[in-house]
């Protein structure tokens, strides 16, 4: 098996020879705040580069149509909030609490639902810590992101950049559409991530790939199933 020496290196092999990188960072501590710092660090540049970039009021006003019907004086309210700083704020601290939590919850499911492996030796910060190096996709996909924005000319650009791989931006999907959310949340890095997650639950445990696959892609089968369901019905 391919052999990781250091973290560096295991955040450049984590595209390409993840055995091995799941391996190493297993009989490793601390190695998991690389991809961390990496992933955090991309994902709140996008969004603060969006936020200095973007329009503010045409943005106000794509979010206020995104509601549907409001009172002229809801809409005034809304719009107030639409501030530079204060958007500002909202999306980076939202952006932080957001990965944090949502990786903490699949950190603590992939503790449960290898409690039944037989090898059963990690903890849940040790499965916290291989969360983030499974978010590492992110990363590729944030630089792109960050380079749309660099690039662009019109100030008027959609929240879609944020995710380029996502349906929402390669489909023009508008924000006011009931698809906007979940196309979104539909992107190349959600399915590569889910492939590490695989690898890394079989290198971790003594689950079989298809057991192992299973365990990673269940929680995305069941809420986006649900939320499909929600938007066909309502």
């Amino acid at each position: 098996m391919h052999t990781v020496s250091n973290p560096f290196q295991a955040c450049n092999d984590i595209f390409f020879k993840p055995n091995g990188v799941f391996k190493a960072v297993g009989e490793n501590n601390n190695w998991s705040w690389m991809p961390f710092f990496m992933v955090m660090g991309v994902t709140l540049v996008l969004q603060y580069l969006y936020v200095n970039f973007v329009d503010i009021e045409w943005f106000a006003n794509l979010n206020i149509a995104a509601q549907g019907d409001m009172s002229p004086a809801e809409e005034d309210q809304m719009r107030a909030f639409f501030t530079r700083t204060s958007l500002m704020w909202s999306q980076l601290i939202g952006a932080f609490f957001v990965l944090t939590i949502v990786n903490a919850i699949y950190a603590l499911y992939l503790n449960l639902a290898t409690r039944s492996d037989d090898s059963h030796v990690f903890g849940f910060t040790d499965w916290y810590g291989f969360s983030w190096w499974v978010a590492m996709p992110y990363v590729v996909t944030g630089l792109i992101g960050v380079a749309l924005l660099l690039f662009a000319s019109d100030h008027q650009i959609s929240p879609a950049t944020l995710a380029p791989t996502s349906l929402s931006f390669m489909l023009s999907i508008p924000m006011d559409s009931q698809w906007y959310a979940f196309a979104q949340a539909i992107r190349l890095e959600l399915f590569w991530g889910i492939y590490l997650a695989m690898v890394g639950i079989a290198q971790w445990t003594s689950f079989s790939r298809q057991k192992a696959a299973i365990v990673a892609a269940a929680p995305y089968l069941v809420i986006y199933s649900i939320w499909l369901i929600a938007i066909l019905a309502f």
